[in-house]
């Protein structure tokens, strides 16, 4: 038997888990992409627009963090600005999250060692996980660049655009690769492999936001942090300015590096173990952790923690950038036809700028509700049923989990409007904009709730399927909420995202009615996966 022997029927396995989860993020992201494309190519039509973005750009480092650094002043240049760095971090977590399931949390699991009573070769298993995740990235490619060709963009630039995006999505397989070597869980090696991505876009950012513009301010040249990044890489290629095709065997190489070193990783430990030792728990545990709601805050925290520093270092960012708000988007008039008309017309740039970047914070932090409450189904898989031989009721073990969700999010709304409102009074010397921005953000919390809603009926009817169509959702409402309008959807198609009924404070008028709407709709759907999760079986 050698060290690769079924690598091809795990792979069958393997896509046959993914079978609904993988092609859900290749249609999100393929649609994010080129509706994101589209709207460039139709709000930047003229040379005239694209300068002036360019200009804007150069002359931001806010920008130029988030957005990296144009090669030129061209439609291709600006709709991979405005699309790689937040599909590639996308991208990123489902190539890193695909290869932990298929590795790590097999071995967390149990599984790895049931396959490996059979005949399976030591390296079996992760090769697996790569060649399916590698493929997803393969597919993803022709995908994003169809669609940049569909959007008008042209067809050389946007293969070459293609190829970056999938294979940034190959080298964080890598990396997720080593981390489910290093860790003991699956929670842990996506840990690692998420800091090494947020690493990774902190150094490109780095090398973008402390550039120089050039050539009049309208070319960025970045600095050598940008190369230590493989997001850095992707955009260094410069797909649609002549293109630097050899950027691809740093990628190349960079895979390479980390499959190797996983291998020999795997040679030196055993199955269920990590490199990294495991640290002992303390000999006697604290009186919370007697209660449900207790336990479920200390399985809860980590994630919450982690989430916090991400949504208070964008809050921030924002914020500050909320000062430039009206030179960003004052140089495109059907920018500013829309932003100015958000909340029905005579809204200030200032305002409309925060109501939308709130609106999309909104969406965001669900994906923290959404992570929190799937703790459930990951609970009801594992020691559950050693909780609930105690004297714990189901209702009682899941409030307890939905309690810390709902708590959990209403910090990170809090988080947001204070990081927008005090950041933006600090740089502009003017706070009184604070409180709005807070209202803003909590005006957020009745859609989440509806969502919410709807991942605990799903969880209470449909167990099995919790984690796809709760996440599915999610998407959904992120499509429809934020790229309905530029995609000119039906209103009826828009109305079935919770957040579309939101009033986009603070330029609209508040409205009581969908937000106590909203609320209703999440308790009782709420009420009625627990209920549902009272009267089944565990599904195991």
């Amino acid at each position: 038997m050698g060290a690769f022997t079924g690598t091809a029927r795990l792979a069958r396995l393997a896509l046959r888990r993914d079978r609904v989860q993988l092609p859900v993020w290749l249609v999100a992201l393929t649609v994010t992409v080129a509706a994101s494309a589209s709207s460039v190519t139709s709000l930047y039509d003229t040379e005239q627009e694209r300068r002036s973005y360019a200009l804007t750009n150069a002359g931001s480092a806010v920008s130029r963090v988030f957005n990296g650094g144009l090669a030129e002043p061209s439609a291709g240049a600006i709709a991979m600005a405005e699309t790689f760095s937040f599909a590639g971090v996308l991208i990123a977590l489902m190539s890193l999250m695909a290869v932990v399931r298929h590795t790590r949390q097999n071995e967390e699991t149990g599984r790895a060692e049931l396959v490996g009573a059979a005949v399976v070769g030591r390296y079996a298993m992760l090769t697996a996980a790569l060649l399916v995740t590698v493929a997803a990235n393969a597919v993803l490619a022709l995908l994003l660049a169809g669609a940049l060709v569909a959007a008008g963009l042209p067809v050389a630039g946007s293969l070459g655009a293609g190829l970056a995006f999938g294979a940034v999505g190959t080298a964080f397989a890598g990396i997720a690769a080593v981390t489910a070597q290093v860790s003991q869980s699956a929670r842990g090696a996506n840990g690692l492999a998420g800091a090494v991505l947020g690493l990774m876009f902190l150094l490109r950012g780095i090398g973008d936001g402390l550039a120089e513009p050039t050539d009049g301010g309208l070319r960025v040249v970045s600095l050598w942090p940008s190369w230590l990044s493989p997001l850095g890489w992707g955009q260094q290629m410069q797909p649609y300015t002549g293109g630097r095709w050899w950027v691809l065997g740093l990628y190349a190489a960079f895979f390479a590096a980390m499959v190797w070193t996983a291998y020999r990783l795997t040679d030196h430990r055993d199955v269920g173990t990590g490199m990294m030792p495991v640290r002992r728990g303390p000999a006697t545990a604290p009186r919370g952790l007697l209660s449900p709601f207790g336990l479920a805050w200390r399985l809860q925290r980590g994630v919450l923690l982690g989430w916090g520093a991400g949504v208070a270092v964008m809050a921030v960012s924002m914020g500050v950038l909320g000062d430039e708000a009206e030179e960003l988007l004052g140089g495109n008039e059907d920018l500013e036809q829309y932003f100015a008309e958000l909340g029905g017309g005579g809204a200030n740039l200032v305002s409309a700028y925060f109501a939308t970047i709130t609106a999309l914070f909104g969406i965001v932090i669900t994906g923290y509700t959404v992570q929190a409450l799937l703790r459930i189904r990951a609970e009801e898989t594992g020691p559950l049923e050693a909780v609930l031989a105690t004297a714990v009721s189901r209702p009682r073990w899941m409030l307890s989990h939905i309690t810390c969700a709902v708590l959990g999010t209403v910090a990170l709304l809090l988080l947001t409007g204070l990081g927008h409102g005090l950041s933006y009074g600090l740089v502009a010397g003017d706070m009184s904009q604070t409180p709005d921005l807070l209202g803003a953000a909590l005006a957020q919390l009745p859609a989440t709730l509806a969502l919410a809603g709807v991942v605990v009926a799903v969880l209470g009817l449909l167990p099995r399927w919790a984690v796809a169509l709760s996440w599915t959702a999610l998407i959904g409402c992120l499509f429809t909420s934020q790229l309905g309008p530029v995609l000119e959807l039906p209103q009826a198609v828009m109305n079935i995202s919770p957040f579309t009924h939101v009033p986009y404070l603070p330029v609209a008028d508040p409205a009581a009615t969908p937000m106590v709407v909203l609320t209703a709709v999440g308790a009782a759907l709420i009420a009625m996966g627990i209920g549902a999760f009272r009267n089944r079986d565990l599904a195991l």
